[in-house]
């Protein structure tokens, strides 16, 4: 048995279904049924509020942000859980700016998540200091890095694409000229070997939901460099930020380090399943994974490509310059994801025309694969994605 053939037995997925989703929501981890039903019956049910300390939920955010910090090259002590992505953006983002004060620039690209980018345009609203958001082409980000600029914002991933940025060229180009450097690793936390601290990257945040699989809403990072540990200014001063927050001072006093970057009361119940959903982390060689997930994703574009010329490749033919999805575009994109959905493979879509599918060696294998791409095949070639009832948008795409 592999590693991932273990792995592949800790999920639990419907029957019949290929999930090539997972770089959107993740599939539940067996483990996390039974972790959730003793955390509400046997803490929140036995303990109610003592639960705070007899169980540890106080003290999660930072258990678990070590966790997640061996898989992004973390130093200990410097990973933080909580809040949602674009609040650790906001934050990120804010702390950055104010440890470069005489600089206006914020420099992002055109493949960024949309989110970043309107918390970056509300943050410079709110400072009104005459702050710009500079986007340009992702292939420009490198030459647009010029001493005007005070941070980089830039997800490692592209989430409609799957380009992948040089994360230590672009921090490295970023501290050449001064600036600092915001990674949104949501892309690229679990899929792919990540390393902040030997990057020299300034400030990182991500999502737990996707690759890492800890279940719809669950918690977002945050990652301080410690050298800027006890610099950072918290924009967002909540409670749990504070320095003694059962103090309850009137005034505000930043916690020592990483704790600062805490704000709002900890979602226990969604970091218990987290919890299980790390437990299948335990083991697992980042390189292994990124290599077994490029072995994947170039046995469905071949498949793909040969049997579907309608649809053009989106992403990097190089595989070492795209991250773990695969994207293709259609006009009929969308009508071609929900046919696909009708026959048990599950991709997604993104505007304007992008079919989007992910792969996660910790749960789909090689049959997978090439059963995912012989469906695919058939709606293409067949035209059953040319069916009205297809083309009806969800709210959710």
């Amino acid at each position: 048995m592999t590693d991932f053939d273990r792995t592949r037995a800790m999920f639990r997925l419907p029957e019949g279904v290929i999930y090539l989703d997972g770089n959107s929501l993740g599939p539940l981890p067996v483990a996390a049924e039974t972790r959730m039903r003793t955390a509400m019956r046997d803490e929140w049910g036995a303990m109610l509020i003592t639960g705070w300390n007899r169980a540890g939920w106080m003290t999660q955010p930072r258990t678990l942000g070590d966790r997640i910090g061996r898989l992004i090259g973390a130093e200990p002590g410097h990973v933080v859980l909580g809040d949602t992505l674009s609040v650790k953006v906001y934050q990120a983002l804010a702390a950055a700016l104010e440890m470069r004060p005489e600089r206006r620039v914020i420099l992002s690209d055109s493949g960024n998540f949309p989110s970043d980018l309107y918390m970056a345009e509300g943050l410079i609203r709110m400072l009104g200091r005459g702050h710009e958001l500079r986007v340009v082409a992702p292939g420009d980000v490198a030459d647009a890095i010029t001493e005007e600029v005070a941070v980089t914002l830039i997800t490692e991933v592209d989430y409609r694409t799957g380009r992948l940025h040089d994360m230590a060229d672009l921090t490295a180009r970023a501290h050449a000229a001064g600036a600092l450097a915001v990674w949104d690793l949501a892309h690229s936390a679990g899929a792919l070997p990540v390393d902040v601290a030997r990057c020299g990257v300034d400030f990182a945040v991500g999502c737990t939901y996707k690759y890492l699989n800890g279940g719809p809403g669950a918690p977002a990072f945050v990652y301080v460099a410690p050298r800027h540990a006890d610099r950072a200014a918290p924009a967002l001063s909540g409670w749990l930020g504070h320095a003694a927050p059962f103090a309850f001072e009137q005034g505000y006093r930043p916690g020592a380090g990483i704790e600062r970057m805490r704000v709002g009361t900890p979602p226990v119940l969604a970091m218990a399943a987290l919890e299980s959903s790390l437990d299948v982390w335990e083991g697992v060689d980042m390189n292994a994974l990124r290599a077994h997930s490029i072995e994947l994703s170039e046995a469905f574009i071949a498949r793909v490509e040969a049997a579907c010329p309608m649809l053009e490749l989106a992403s990097p033919r190089d595989p070492a310059a795209r991250g773990s999805q695969v994207s293709f575009r259609f006009a009929e994109g969308y009508a071609a994801i929900q046919a696909l959905i009708a026959r048990g493979v599950i991709g997604d879509f993104r505007a304007p025309d992008i079919m989007r599918f992910g792969f996660a060696p910790l749960y789909i294998s090689p049959e997978d694969v090439g059963e995912a791409a012989a469906r695919l095949a058939s709606v293409m070639t067949e035209r059953l994605w040319d069916d009205p009832a297809y083309r009806i948008r969800a709210a959710v795409t």
